[in-house]
């Protein structure tokens, strides 16, 4: 079966095989991995390398041509040695480099990369001399190869024989061995990244895929190394497939035609990405310009007959959740019923408890609030509803201290600290567990944690947060965290769903205090919450809770469908040649 027909046949398989990255921007195809892409370019070189992609059968003509055309390259390579233009490098072992391990066209010859190229290691430069200005000419550095270049200059002295030109191989010789062409301007090459230097008879580009695909056998070949070390020597030994020259100019012209395949494939899947995202995006704003409950549930009917097409990402999936939390602030969620009680009742309750409270000495009054003014509320609350801050439904607002290191311990009570803590969640996550035995006065007892306390991390990641769930122990706090606890009346899950909405979230990102996003004590207090009738509440948590079950429903089918995809790929990689 010829390239081209494997492309075509599978176009479904290579456009929606794809992979959430693990680090990368908001709101853009930029997060996904083309998974499905990627295995085939990767197929269209382990094909080129191994002669598959040749129309013509071996014969001995070809195996003649290879092998003198191979002596014709290592005369060449010896003669820029004795003349001083190459050197050779030092302790080459055949037993040493990258091989590529797949049987390649038996018409070739093989070569060691030491005998047609010499590989040129770069030059330990002076950090106080790097920028990120712009200053004096780019530095190569292990993560600008074949990546987009990061932006830092050198400014200081160099020697020529370091200055690398557009179009030169280079090769990252830490972590994950890549070789690629630097795609830039002058640079100059810095410490563990090497260029490779080709006598001109060969064709550069076809020994640049055999080395890349040689040294993945040596990927992870130190298993007692954390990261992977490369050396000049290594690459040098690295035993590759040497064809005529005339078929190493065929390959790379396939490979250039199929490449170029791919590419059109990759523009019209992030095309295609991109028109998915804006649909999904005008259909949330259908949902959230809802005018009440019976409009959005009919919105909803619509939209959900047609989720498995319309969500297929779990970006597309969180969005909708968000949605569906900042409806429920909004009041939009659930049905009013006029015969609750009004917020407004509930509020003048905590305020009479809370005063209580302050003259049996329980907790101590705070510091007035500033009125909430009209124009700092971003839309309007439904009859029943009030605007309040924390502070009015709040019974105390905490953080720990900065000394609980003296009472670390291997067990005792549970220390949660922000590690515990979740985005966009406020399930404790409890994979590690640290443990102190706290003083039984002071510090011991203004922390400790009771059920309901609500988490918020107010320093570097600010808004990740945990719900203390009944029965979890003894446990206390960090400072980097602050425990909300909140009135009796409003201990129930739908201020910790408000707090992971996006209103909470617009207020924890607000105030930039120093390098790092801080937020204070005060700063949680001041947040300005919608408050429901408490029946209300109750039901808004509830329809909550149904709609966060279908959209995890629906993530769970998505990864199970992408791992299947995957898989086929991956089957059709391996059955097909």
């Amino acid at each position: 079966m010829s390239v081209e027909s494997i492309i075509t046949e599978n176009l479904d398989i290579w456009t929606s095989a794809i992979k959430i990255k693990s680090a990368s921007g908001r709101g853009s195809s930029s997060k996904l991995e083309l998974y499905g892409i990627k295995k085939l370019r990767e197929l269209i070189l382990e094909l080129a390398v191994t002669g598959k992609l040749l129309k013509a059968n071996p014969n001995e003509l070809s195996k003649k041509a290879a092998i003198e055309e191979y002596e014709i390259a290592k005369a060449l390579k010896l003669e820029m040695i004795n003349s001083g233009r190459a050197s050779k490098t030092r302790g080459v072992s055949e037993n040493e480099g990258g091989v590529i391990h797949s049987g390649y066209n038996e018409s070739w010859e093989t070569c060691l990369l030491d005998d047609i190229a010499w590989p040129q290691a770069g030059f330990a430069f002076k950090s106080n001399s790097f920028n990120e200005d712009g200053v004096g000419l780019p530095i190569i550095r292990i993560r600008d190869v074949g990546n987009d270049f990061s932006g830092t200059f050198y400014d200081g002295d160099y020697r020529d024989e370091f200055l690398v030109s557009k179009g030169d191989i280079l090769v990252s010789m830490d972590g994950e061995f890549r070789v690629r062409r630097w795609k830039n301007s002058n640079a100059l090459l810095n410490q563990r990244v090497s260029r490779i230097h080709f006598v001109e008879s060969v064709d550069n580009k076809f020994f640049e895929w055999a080395l890349q695909i040689a040294l993945r056998s040596l990927q992870g070949a130190k298993s007692y190394t954390t990261v992977d070390h490369l050396s000049t020597k290594q690459i040098g030994s690295s035993k590759l497939p040497f064809p005529p020259i005339s078929e190493q100019k065929e390959i790379v012209n396939r490979v250039d035609e199929l490449m170029s395949l791919c590419d059109q494939l990759e523009s019209q899947t992030e095309t295609s990405i991109e028109a998915h995202q804006t649909l999904v995006k005008s259909l949330l704003e259908t949902l959230a310009n809802a005018k009440d409950a019976d409009e959005l549930n009919e919105s909803w009917q619509r939209i959900s007959a047609h989720f498995d097409v319309l969500f297929t990402t779990e970006e597309s999936i969180d969005q909708l959740k968000q949605t569906i939390l900042q409806l429920a602030v909004m009041g939009k969620l659930v049905k009013q019923d006029p015969n609750d009680e009004p917020a407004s009742k509930l509020l003048e309750r905590i305020a009479a408890e809370k005063e209580q409270l302050i003259k049996d000495k329980k907790i101590k009054r705070q510091k007035s609030l500033p009125a909430l003014k009209e124009s700092e509320l971003p839309f309007a609350l439904p009859t029943g509803w009030e605007w309040a801050r924390v502070w009015d439904v709040a019974h105390t607002i905490t953080s720990g201290s900065r000394d609980w290191a003296k009472y670390y311990s291997d067990h005792g009570a549970i220390f949660v600290t922000m590690g515990n803590l979740s985005r966009n969640s406020y399930k404790l996550r409890l994979e590690n567990i640290r443990y102190v035995t706290p003083p039984e006065t002071g510090e011991g007892t203004r922390t400790k944690l009771e059920e309901n306390d609500l988490l918020i991390s107010i320093t570097g990641d600010v808004g990740n947060l945990g719900l203390i769930p009944p029965e979890f122990g003894e446990a206390y706090i960090n400072q980097h965290t602050a425990m909300l606890r909140l009135m009796p009346e409003c201990q129930n899950r739908f201020f910790a769903e408000l707090m992971r909405s996006p209103l909470a979230k617009y207020q924890f990102d607000a105030p930039q205090r120093g390098i790092k996003n801080s937020f204070r004590l005060g700063d949680v207090g001041e947040m300005y919450i919608p408050i429901p009738p408490i029946s209300e509440q109750i039901k808004i948590v509830e329809k909550i809770d149904h709609m966060m079950m279908v959209c995890d429903s629906m993530i769970d089918k998505l990864k199970e469908l992408q791992i299947t995809k995957q898989k086929i790929t991956d089957s059709i990689l391996i059955t097909d040649f």
